[in-house]
């Protein structure tokens, strides 16, 4: 039998998460199941159950790989000059449109509330998201002391969570309102925000 090689359980895995994200996603935690996660992928429960051992572990892992993925685009070019802070906040929404992130993450959200273990998750993303914007708005404030005072660093940490709270509100009302126009919250936040 031949061996299995790293690369093919990576993608394996990468499969199983995908699966289990669309249910998720479409269900919601509490409406979905490990059944039909093995009916999204295609594969056997054997396949599943050998790289996870059940809803919650998997609920976990798309949790870490979605909000992971998402870290990664939020990161600038360091060659480039520093965006200002709402330049930075809508180029981030316009990454996340047509993203599965923008279904699941108030389940995550919720989940994370009565969750220990998917709060910890979450915390430690939030953690890595709210530094890189942090680094970002610190050398934008270097740049731009008229505008937020003498020490940048300080500004930049107490912007940071206002802005950040710019994610959850763009994602909520994307979700719950009819009428919601998505171009105009992403040009607001210039109008919001220094630039």
């Amino acid at each position: 039998m031949p061996k299995v090689t790293e690369a093919h359980r990576e993608a394996r895995r990468d499969e199983i998460l995908a699966a289990a994200q669309r249910v998720f996603a479409r269900n919601g935690y509490r409406g979905s199941s490990v059944p039909m996660i093995i009916k999204e992928s295609g594969l056997s429960a054997g396949a599943i159950y050998s790289y996870f051992d059940g809803k919650e572990v998997l609920f976990r892992a798309v949790v870490e790989r979605t909000l992971e993925l998402k870290s990664s685009q939020f990161a600038s070019d360091p060659d480039s000059d520093p965006r200002s802070p709402g330049e930075l906040m809508r180029q981030i929404l316009q990454g996340m449109q047509g993203e599965p992130i923008l279904t699941i993450a108030p389940q995550i959200w919720a989940e994370a509330a009565v969750e220990p273990e998917i709060r910890a998750v979450l915390s430690q993303v939030f953690e890595r998201l709210t530094s890189m914007l942090r680094t970002e708005l610190t050398a934008w404030a270097a740049a731009h002391p008229d505008r937020t005072g003498a020490d940048p660093q300080a500004w930049a940490a107490r912007i940071t969570p206002v802005l950040f709270s710019a994610i959850p509100g763009f994602i909520l009302q994307r979700l719950t309102l009819d009428d919601f126009d998505e171009q105009a919250y992403l040009d607001a936040l210039i109008d919001t925000y220094p630039h």
